[in-house]
């Protein structure tokens, strides 16, 4: 299960009748990764496609306007990233919409959603039965905390996280039961909100402190979409409190400061977004009727300027399987 995932290969298809599909894709902060590898595969497969792009800049107040345009530009396939943004688009699928508030007309092909079954994005994965798919992108969470642990056990675990993202909720959830069956303890903290209800950074760092003063050993980064926007203040909050960070996605490793990931790698996970997209644009499929998956191989990431930080290195053992990076900024890892 652990390693690199070997390069997602694409049917070459000739462009039907030479017609360019057109595609809106809705980001949540610019550019990743994850739309470089969505967009790569759908070149790859010959596809002649015209892009539209909408990045709300981390608000997704702004989507419902993007939706009133979409009307409008009557695109072929909605690519959203994100669990807030998808959410906003389509809407739970247990809730009655009858202010026609979402998209129920056209495709949608979500990446970089962690838990769509607990989000209310899709009632099942199977066959999510809605004009929905997409990929997900977290390696299941029982597996990350085990890896966890052979690195670095743990009697008490500390998780940050977005109480309004419902993946994060149910993340939480499943951390919870993992810690109590292992007799540990999780050491929640949720950010600040302000009065619509938002999280806010404000008070982080010292949230950051209140789960290292109760003595977890680990600060669990999940997935969280808000959370992902602050690597850059919690993780070197963590290090002066020689905390080591575990990230559950993979710029949390890359870019974002954590010491260790188990994690799908995001140019994966827009290819396997793709997928879904030939298969609906090309193939004829309905998007109801494409299982929402996720990838089958996983990367195992040590940041080891992390860890010589911390004084912590990988077990040998791990070595063979891991791939080791040495990013950051020099004055945050700095011993």
């Amino acid at each position: 299960m652990l390693g690199p995932l070997s390069a997602m290969a694409a049917p070459v298809l000739q462009p039907v009748g030479g017609r360019a599909f057109h595609i809106l894709m809705i980001t949540f902060r610019g550019e990743t990764d994850v739309d470089k590898g969505f967009r790569a595969y759908l070149a790859d497969a010959g596809l002649q496609v015209r892009y539209t792009v909408r990045d709300v800049q981390q608000d997704v107040s702004r989507i419902p306007a993007i939706l009133q345009e979409a009307k409008a530009l009557a695109p072929d396939l909605i690519y959203v990233w994100g669990t807030p943004v998808t959410l906003a688009v389509v809407g739970p699928y247990d809730e009655p919409d009858t202010q026609r508030r979402y998209v129920h007309d056209i495709p949608v092909v979500f990446a970089l959603v962690a838990a769509p079954v607990q989000s209310r994005i899709v009632p099942r994965l199977d066959v999510p039965g809605r004009k929905v798919t997409g990929a997900v992108h977290v390696v299941p969470p029982e597996v990350q905390l085990r890896v966890m642990q052979n690195y670095r056990p743990f009697t008490k675990l500390g998780v940050l996280y977005n109480g309004a993202e419902p993946n994060s909720r149910a993340i939480v959830a499943q951390a919870r039961v993992f810690c109590q069956r292992q007799g540990a303890e999780l050491v929640e903290r949720t950010f600040h909100t302000n009065e619509q209800g938002q999280p806010v950074g404000d008070g982080v760092e010292d949230l950051v402190a209140q789960i290292h003063a109760a003595g977890a050993q680990w600060l669990y980064l999940l997935p969280d979409t808000f959370l992902g926007t602050l690597y850059g203040r919690i993780t070197p909050a963590a290090l002066q409190l020689q905390l080591p960070s575990f990230g559950a996605a993979e710029l949390a490793v890359r870019s974002g400061g954590a010491l260790l990931g188990l994690v799908s790698r995001y140019y994966s996970v827009g290819q396997l977004a793709g997928a879904k997209a030939v298969d609906i644009l090309v193939g004829g499929k309905p998007a109801g009727a494409l299982p929402v998956e996720t990838l089958k191989r996983f990367s195992l990431l040590v940041n080891m300027r992390v860890a010589h930080s911390l004084r912590m290195y990988p077990p040998i053992d791990m070595l063979n399987y891991a791939e080791v990076i040495a990013v950051g900024d020099a004055a945050a890892f700095s011993s």
